[in-house]
């Protein structure tokens, strides 16, 4: 699977960015996407990415795309703010929270179509660690990242897991179910360890 991995300079920039959209969302600086011009060729292609929010550890809030729509960047603020204040799952960010947050970005490779007629098939193909897994069956999806793979590091709870996720029982299987893989490159940082300035090269 192609896997091109970003500059260090890339890499700080999209932490930058997704805290840049959290206090904008906190009212704590200017709504300002990333100046495009300014930013590197890998930040102004269209990527898919997730932005992954914990709190000691705790999950905070973790939301993304899958099918690349937008610059990088432009992604990357996206989904900070929907992580932050629009994840269904938890309330909005605190600004008393934040300073305590760790905020991680996965860059994703293009989804790639596992070919199986079997849940079988699918489990012999996983590479458990590496796959990220798209499940989709009748307009029902549901994706874990490669991370998943740290708690659910057996293939098959790891599918009955996903399985669960999308509405389905875990034991779910049909012969249309769909599945793609994809892999990740993944940035982290502590809050108070990202600088205050714009995000920018």
């Amino acid at each position: 699977m192609p896997h091109s991995s970003l500059e260090p300079d890339s890499r700080a920039t999209l932490l930058r960015t997704a805290a840049a959209a959290i206090e904008a969302g906190l009212g704590t600086r200017a709504e300002k996407l990333p100046d495009i011009d300014r930013l590197p060729a890998s930040l102004r292609e269209p990527r898919a990415s997730f932005v992954t929010l914990t709190i000691d550890g705790d999950l905070r809030g973790c939301c993304g795309t899958l099918e690349p729509a937008r610059p990088l960047a432009h992604d990357v603020w996206r989904n900070a703010q929907a992580s932050a204040f629009r994840d269904p799952r938890f309330p909005r960010l605190l600004a008393r929270e934040w300073r305590r947050t760790r905020i991680e970005v996965s860059v994703l490779t293009p989804c790639e179509r596992i070919e199986v007629t079997s849940e079988e098939m699918l489990l012999d193909s996983l590479v458990p660690g590496a796959d990220g897994v798209l499940l989709a069956w009748r307009g029902m999806r549901a994706t874990f990242l490669p991370k998943v793979w740290e708690q659910l590091d057996d293939p098959r709870v790891f599918l009955r897991h996903l399985k669960v996720k999308a509405g389905w029982a875990a034991d779910f299987w049909a012969s249309d179910v769909e599945a793609w893989r994809y892999r990740t490159e993944i940035m982290a940082s502590e809050r108070a360890a990202l600088t205050d300035d714009e995000p920018g090269p």
